[in-house]
């Protein structure tokens, strides 16, 4: 492994080479309701039970008629009315039309709907207004037009979400194989952290970052393990070590940078880690560390992936949705691209920094006029662990590498949080 610092693109090579290898592992598949589903991950393909739709569908309210007769702008009698649900004994007579309500089965017979909005009614009869024309299967959806009885609708991999739990309600999956969530043990380190509830003594920070970490392992699909805090000290690393042995994704946070008690990385290679990357051209986020650690042996051996995530909240936050969301998300199964970006408007100048990729927390006002791009600006803040800077922002603005400085009207690229 080289020691030279990987750029932000060459460390994202590396993990999303990894992560490719480490799907090809078999999963572990359960069965769960469809209420249940959305956010877990398909583990075999969503199939058509039947057409869709199963009948040619009103889309319109209207008359159900002869595009040819109702051309003609003669008034035509109305013989009945099809509500959704219903359908017409019989096909529709020459010489006349049926109302008929949006999604009703449209009687055989009739090649379009007239909407209720273009016709003249003259008692019982109606007819199309002079202004208006209509044309064979105008305002209708054929039958098998959506999908055919047999159509693969969602690919295993798909990540569910609300579109794909109606499609599969309306195929008569009332529940779907999902792939079992991966485990991801949270290690935070650090002498000075106390727990959430605790009341910090003098130094001491409460833990934020194995909360965090566990929403966002939640978020992308995981399910996290806290482990209890490890102390600055050897032995307390190597017990956490392997108490974090079963899982299937491993994070550290802190202890990775290079300071007389940044003991992380000595203790994983006492684990026997192998590391791929230890640094990345980004800021922040540079002290990242990216590996792997046997586990078991035999016939039961296996590898563990392994992210040593710097201390600072912001630093951790921005190396997880850069490089453990992909991992992650191959680890689940999940075959979409995982870390989202975007492009927006810069609002106001941003410096760059040689050498560095940056990732910037801004906020981003997700309401742009029609045409334009949303507009982004960085929000002022005071270094990696400023939490209530962290709290205002909802994206990352990305300065590549190389550019002193981003200018404000500029469209640039933003890191969706």
């Amino acid at each position: 492994m080289s020691s030279a610092l990987k750029s932000y693109e060459e460390a994202l090579a590396v993990v999303s080479a990894q992560a490719r290898h480490l799907s090809l592992r078999r999963r572990l598949i359960e069965q769960v309701d469809l209420g249940s589903a959305s956010g877990r991950v398909l583990a075999t393909p969503i199939f058509a039970d039947r057409d869709q739709p199963p009948f040619a569908r009103s889309t319109r309210d209207g008359y159900a008629c002869r595009a040819a007769e109702a051309r003609t702008h003669a008034f035509l009698p109305v013989v009945g009315s099809i509500r959704a649900g219903e359908v017409l004994a019989g096909p529709l007579p020459h010489g006349v039309v049926c109302e008929i309500m949006t999604g009703a089965p449209v009687p055989d017979g009739a090649d379009s709907v007239v909407m209720l909005e273009h016709v003249e009614a003259a008692g019982a009869d109606i007819r199309l207004s002079d202004a208006r024309t209509v044309e064979p299967g105008e305002n209708i959806v054929a039958q098998g037009g959506e999908a055919r009885e047999g159509d693969e609708l969602a690919p295993a991999g798909t990540r569910l979400a609300h579109a794909h739990i109606a499609v599969s309600a309306a195929c008569g999956y009332a529940s779907l194989p999902v792939f079992s969530r991966p485990r991801v043990a949270i290690l935070a380190t650090g002498d000075e952290l106390v727990p959430v509830e605790a009341t910090p003594g003098p130094g001491q920070i409460r833990n934020s970052n194995a909360p965090m970490l566990a929403a966002m392992v939640t978020a992308a699909g995981g399910k996290p393990v806290v482990l209890p805090r490890a102390a600055d000290d050897a032995e307390a690393l190597d017990a956490a070590l392997d108490q974090a042995a079963r899982a299937d994704l491993l994070l550290v946070s802190g202890g990775v940078s290079a300071g007389k008690f940044d003991l992380v990385e000595e203790a994983l290679a006492r684990a026997g880690a192998e590391f791929h990357f230890t640094g990345v051209r980004i800021q922040p986020g540079k002290p990242l560390v990216f590996g792997q650690l046997p586990r078991g042996s035999g016939a039961d051996a296996q590898i563990q992936p392994l992210f040593g995530l710097p201390g600072n909240p912001i630093s951790s936050a921005v190396t997880f949705l850069l490089f453990v969301t992909p991992m992650l998300s191959s680890l689940a199964g999940a075959t979409e691209p995982a870390s989202r970006f975007a492009l927006a408007r810069l609002a106001k100048d941003c410096k760059g920094k040689p050498g560095l990729t940056r990732f910037v927390p801004a906020h981003c006002a997700f309401n742009p006029a029609p045409g334009e791009l949303p507009e982004v600006a960085a929000v002022s803040w005071q270094g990696s662990g400023d939490l209530a800077a962290f709290a205002r922002s909802n994206c990352f603005l990305v300065v590549p590498d190389g550019q002193d400085r981003l200018h404000a009207g500029e469209t640039v690229r933003i890191l969706l949080s």
